[in-house]
């Protein structure tokens, strides 16, 4: 026997009016921008340049993002810099000291995301139930 069970979501009907009004352009730049704000590294960097309350060098932010490696490190800080998420400071002396901080879209970003972050942590226990359901339901 199979048993199904419905769950009905509703949405209001305006919360993406906002979308109705953007070009496909927008709209395409939109998904990049949460493509890589959700990859792997961009909010571990966030978070570390947040907790921080300061500047970080770049040895400093390696060391509080454990399993980055220095390439991938130095991609995501130049691609967080263009989308103007963090700031890099190059101080002219010798040897040469480079900052980095979040800006203020950066940090608005972040509290955005923490929301969205706590409600799922809040809920990992229901994930994990449903999945197990499932996994059940699939095993009979």
């Amino acid at each position: 026997m199979i048993y199904t069970h419905l769950e009905v979501t509703e949405v209001a009907g305006d919360i993406f009016d906002f979308c109705c009004n953007m070009t496909d352009e927008q709209d395409a730049r939109a998904r990049a921008l949460i493509e890589r704000a959700a990859a792997k590294w961009p909010l571990r960097i966030l978070h570390a340049l947040s907790d921080a309350g300061a500047p970080l060098r770049f040895s400093r932010l390696m060391e509080r993002i454990e399993g980055i490696s220095q390439k991938v490190l130095t991609q995501t800080l130049r691609t967080l810099e263009s989308d103007g998420l963090i700031i890099r400071t190059l101080y002219p002396e010798i040897p040469p000291r480079v900052e980095y901080e979040l800006t203020p879209l950066g940090r608005d970003l972040l509290m955005q995301v923490v929301t969205l972050w706590r409600w799922i942590v809040e809920r990992l226990d229901e994930f994990d139930s449903r999945k197990a359901v499932k996994l059940a339901a699939t095993d009979n």
